[in-house]
């Protein structure tokens, strides 16, 4: 039996000013993007969020059961969806009534703190299963780390939190004559499973599927099929892993995304040797196959599969070493508002805006970037975080 598992990634960061200038230091201590957060939030939410929600359902009471996803939402977009569109949460939890979606756990604020604090780590998914159990009744054993970054030191840690599952990205350079179409095991541990991505199909679907000029444009669903039914005799589980803008956002509703999906369950489902599956459910079916060790950090992005996307060059090591210096005195003023603050500065997007890898991967950079350039996303980001030690070293208690 073949099971094939499709994960989604649901993320929208709070966006910064852009015109919060050296200026506004000490003076200004409004740093987000209220309209446009607002704007992005409620039109993904109507071209995508929505209308996904109710494809899944439906396709979860047309195959009765048979039709299985699982969500990481982050919890920077479960906090604006509960401000600006409630309706998308409930959707979500008509989702989770079903009982065929599994919500995976991540970090709150979809930041890169294991790099940098495994005590902000740890406390980040914390916050996030507790909101995941306080939305949707579910206490997640998945695991999945902002931007699928990996190595043989987060799957030790992670076991040590007790989950079951984590996934990550199959790089080439790390399977090597491997195949991502099998259950792992990461290395030195010895309960937590590990499902690596198969990039070639998640991407077929979530990069291409829209390209003109690829050669095996139109895709359609019984095409696709065939190639996940090829797999049969070379694998064992098929892990399809992608945004969920995806339908509707990055693949617009009339580019034929949404019934595509609509046909791909049933013709993968003709094959009576396939199945649809959630992460945690992996190890009832697969026993790993091997040992993964991965002793450098891997993501999904890039060429490379690395951490270049969000660290490296000096502006983005400069923004990473003074958000993460403050994060004492943050904690130490217990007050809410800076801490929310702080930790939105946090999450990936802030650094992924300051790249400045312009060569083979350079138009997805451009694409994602709400800043005329990384340079621009680094000023501004810097003039924040300075107004905000300015707020902090004004709220510190006295030594007096």
């Amino acid at each position: 039996m073949v099971s094939v598992c499709f994960y989604f990634q649901v993320h929208q960061p709070y966006r910064l000013r852009k015109d919060y200038s050296f200026f506004d230091i000490g003076l200004n201590h409004f740093y987000e993007d209220e309209e446009a957060n607002r704007e992005i939030c409620n039109k993904v939410s109507q071209k995508c969020y929505l209308p996904t929600n109710n494809l899944m359902l439906e396709l979860i009471n047309r195959f009765k059961g048979k039709f299985k996803v699982s969500y990481s939402i982050s919890g920077l977009a479960l906090d604006q969806f509960e401000k600006f569109n409630p309706e998308v949460i409930q959707s979500f939890q008509q989702l989770a009534k079903t009982g065929n979606v599994e919500f995976i756990n991540e970090t709150y604020y979809h930041s890169l703190s294991f790099l940098y604090s495994r005590a902000e780590f740890k406390r980040q998914v914390s916050l996030h299963k507790k909101k995941i159990k306080e939305l949707f009744g579910y206490n997640p054993k998945t695991f999945r780390n902002t931007e699928l970054i990996y190595n043989n030191e987060l799957g030790k840690f992670i076991e040590g939190m007790g989950f079951s599952t984590l996934l990550s990205e199959g790089a080439d350079h790390i399977l090597g004559w491997r195949s991502p179409n099998f259950l792992y095991q990461p290395k030195d541990c010895y309960k937590l499973n590990l499902m690596l991505k198969n990039y070639k199909l998640s991407d077929d679907i979530a990069f291409r599927f829209s390209n003109r000029g690829w050669e095996e444009y139109p895709l359609t669903a019984d095409k696709y099929a065939r190639w996940i039914h090829n797999i049969s005799g070379n694998g064992e589980l098929v892990n399809l892993f992608m945004d969920y803008e995806t339908f509707g956002e990055h693949h617009w509703q009339d580019t034929g995304i949404f019934d595509f999906m609509r046909a791909l369950p049933g013709e993968i489902l003709k094959h009576s040797d396939f199945q649809f599956i959630t992460p945690c459910e992996a190890r009832k079916y697969y026993t790993p196959v091997a040992r993964i060790n991965v002793p450098y950090y891997i993501s999904w992005a890039d060429l490379e599969r690395d951490l270049t996307a969000w660290i490296g060059n000096p502006m983005q090591d400069s923004a990473t070493e003074m958000a993460y210096a403050l994060e004492k005195k943050v904690l130490a003023s217990r007050n809410p508002d800076l801490i929310s603050v702080w930790r939105r500065l946090l999450a990936s997007d802030h650094f992924y805006y300051m790249c400045t890898k312009w060569f083979s991967d350079g138009d997805v950079h451009k694409y994602f970037n709400p800043f005329n350039s990384p340079y621009d996303a680094y000023l501004v980001y810097m003039n924040v975080l300075n107004d905000l030690k300015i707020s902090l070293d004004r709220n510190a208690p006295s030594k007096g």
